[in-house]
């Protein structure tokens, strides 16, 4: 059975009358006002990050299980030797460092080139994600964290788990591309 949930401001109260998590519930009425620009409605099925495999999954429920951590956004550096992958706390220019969210999401293909359109088939080829993405974990067989945002209600968690680059990363535009190196973390696990 589909949930219909027409993100609209007006019709949120009628969501009430259907019985999903209220963690879920909170979580989609906390997205809305990102989700209701698009002018759309989206159909999300009730906890279908747990009932149905990535590949089964609409566009709007694959949307919804980014935390929005940021930490797909930040530069990585790939040992040529070894192929370890490390994390710097450098974003990219389209990521606002203070919320960790694309300051233009819908186009930001054209803006970075190189942005990586995570789709369930890309899925198995990216190494890089952290351990904490809800992809890589629903991949592997693993739940949602419990901090996860759909588990919750609120897309707060994620910064109060500290797994957000919320307030801790720079914008590539703001340093020197040859010190890239200078600005590897570890806290990203």
């Amino acid at each position: 059975m589909w949930f219909k949930c027409l993100i609209l401001k007006e019709v949120l109260n009628e969501l009430k009358e259907i019985e999903p998590s209220r963690a879920w519930m909170n979580a989609i009425m906390q997205s809305s006002s990102e989700i209701e620009t698009t002018g759309m409605s989206v159909e999300l099925r009730p906890n279908f990050w747990k009932q149905y495999p990535l590949d089964q999954l609409s566009n709007a429920e694959w949307e919804a299980l980014c935390d929005g951590c940021g930490l797909c956004c930040l530069v990585k550096l790939e040992d040529e030797e070894t192929a370890e992958v490390a994390y710097t706390k450098v974003s990219c220019k389209l990521l606002d460092c203070k919320t960790a969210r694309c300051s233009d999401y819908p186009n930001r293909q054209q803006q970075v080139p190189d942005c990586i359109q995570l789709t369930p088939e890309r899925l198995s080829t990216i190494s890089w994600l952290p351990p904490s993405c809800a992809y890589r974990r629903l991949s592997e067989g693993k739940n949602l964290p419990s901090w996860h945002y759909l588990n919750t209600g609120s897309r707060q968690s994620v910064i109060k788990a500290k797994k957000s680059a919320a307030g801790r990363c720079i914008s590539e535009t703001e340093i020197d591309e040859e010190q890239i190196e200078d600005y590897i973390v570890r806290w990203i696990r």
